[in-house]
């Protein structure tokens, strides 16, 4: 059984996720930049990587392009890494703190997802302006069909 819940707070945005693929799978996506410029955003957005550090202090630096074909570029600072575990990283401008959580469930993974944002007001305008919510959904369906097609 799948499950997926989204819990929004008042400035935090949460996921969990049981994925169909094994954790060494699932963390491989994660954290390379060749796997996850392939799946990372939500639907119909494509990325340039052009950094990915994965290290504590590491920066990662991309640039997501919209199906409006505008550029969104990103930066954030790794904070903790953890191997098959944990990563965290702080993301500027908007500026929000994720973690991402991984749990080996046989050969399955429990992925949570937390986002939280510095202020409410921040969050409400992240939420309202980019559907970041929504954009969180699309982002796991993406990884999920991404695990598939590299199980095969």
């Amino acid at each position: 059984m799948q499950q997926e819940k989204i819990i929004p707070s008042d400035r935090e945005l949460r996921i969990s996720k049981e994925l169909n693929a094994p954790i060494a799978l699932v963390w491989k996506v994660w954290t390379n930049a060749e796997h996850i410029a392939n799946w990372w955003g939500p639907t119909a957005f494509t990325n340039t990587m052009f950094k990915m550090d994965m290290q504590a202090g590491g920066e990662w630096v991309f640039t997501m392009h919209g199906p409006d074909g505008k550029n969104y570029p990103n930066k954030s600072i790794f904070k903790e890494i953890i191997p098959y575990e944990k990563i965290v990283f702080e993301h500027f401008n908007p500026n929000f703190i994720t973690t991402i959580e991984f749990t080996s469930k046989n050969e399955k993974t429990l992925l949570n997802w937390q986002m939280v944002f510095e202020t409410a007001e921040l969050f409400d305008a992240v939420v309202k302006t980019f559907k970041a919510d929504e954009g969180l959904k699309q982002n796991i369906v993406k990884l999920e069909n991404y695990l598939v097609q590299q199980s095969k």
